[in-house]
Formats: C-alpha cells, sequence, structure tokens
C-alpha cells in the first residue's frame, strides 16, 4: 500500500469511526511531547505517565497539547505505561460525555477552560479597564472612537505616555523649527 492510501485510510479511521473504551483502556488528556514519538498524559485523577505512539499514527495524525486519546497499558513499562489507540475529537467528546462514558475529572476541566483563559489575559483585561476609564471620561466629546471592544494584543508590551511628556516633545519640535 503505498503511503498516500495509507494515510488516506488512516485519516478515514480516526475522524469517521466511533470507538467506546474498552474495561483495560483510559481516556487521558496529552500535557506535551517529550519528543521521540512520546508523549506526556495525565489521567482524571492527575497520574502523569508517557505515551507511545503507534507507527500508524506517525507522520499521520498530529495531536497537541489539550487533546484526549484512548490508551491502551502496557503492563511492563517503566517510564512508557500505555500506547495511544485512539484520538478523541470534539464530537467524539460530546457523544462520549453524552453515553456517560466520560471521565468525571475532566467534566470540571472543560467547564474551567474559559476562566482559564481570562487569567491568561489579565493583561488584555486592565488594558482594556484603562481605556474603558478613559473613554468614560471623554464620552461628553461626540467625536471620540470607542477602541475597548478591538482585540489587545498581550504579545506585546504596553507603554503608557502621559500627556505631560507629549506636550513637552511637542513643544521641543516646534522650538526646533523656529531655529531653523
Amino acid at each position: 500500500m503505498s503511503k498516500a492510501t495509507k494515510r488516506k485510510h488512516v485519516v478515514k479511521e480516526v475522524l469517521l469511526d466511533y470507538v467506546q473504551p474498552t474495561e483495560d483502556q483510559r481516556i487521558v488528556r496529552v500535557l506535551g511531547s517529550p519528543g521521540n514519538n512520546l508523549h506526556e498524559v495525565e489521567t482524571e485523577d492527575g497520574d502523569r505517565f508517557l505515551a507511545s505512539m503507534p507507527t500508524k499514527f506517525r507522520k499521520n495524525i498530529w495531536i497537541k497539547r489539550g487533546d484526549f486519546v484512548i490508551v491502551d497499558p502496557i503492563a511492563e513499562g517503566e517510564k512508557v505505561k500505555a500506547e495511544i489507540a485512539f484520538i478523541i475529537y470534539k464530537d467524539h467528546q460530546r457523544l462520549l460525555q453524552k453515553e456517560g462514558l466520560w471521565p468525571e475529572g475532566f467534566n470540571k476541566e472543560v467547564t474551567d477552560h474559559p476562566a482559564k483563559e481570562k487569567e491568561s489575559n489579565k493583561g488584555a483585561e486592565s488594558w482594556n479597564s484603562k481605556t474603558d476609564k478613559s473613554v468614560v471620561d471623554d464620552e461628553d466629546d461626540d467625536d471620540t472612537e470607542d477602541d475597548s471592544d478591538l482585540f489587545v494584543n498581550t504579545n506585546r508590551v504596553y507603554y503608557e505616555d502621559s500627556e505631560e511628556e507629549s506636550e513637552s516633545e511637542e513643544e521641543s519640535v516646534d522650538a526646533e523649527e523656529e531655529k531653523e
């Protein structure tokens, strides 16, 4: 079988097949990839261990931090204690939740996820609150535009320019122009 045909069948299997975990299989969350087709995973109880990616998934299917997978335990493993059997996508996750097969430990984290996003954007919110205050002060002016609903890039450092500095800069520029 050619590589393209193999990839087609593997992707079709992962995206279209509906798999329920057996008694010995577990649903775990991927925490990261230290490399060498190994992935650090965490169970609903908080146990962390390494899981290996089988050869049929390598270079065909990618998983990232926060994805959920079904793993088969490896009895003789010290560090690598499981092998990934199936990758769970959002639709599959919803079906497992409806059937009651989804681990309770992961349900809490799925509902808490928006709160974590808010914590990571503290800088953006504090900047937005500063701009909101300045907009409230300028509400009397009809020509001011409200930019508080625009996206704030948290990867950039925000420097506040005080009005005194900008006025002194303008005066120095005007003085230089008068000299010429």
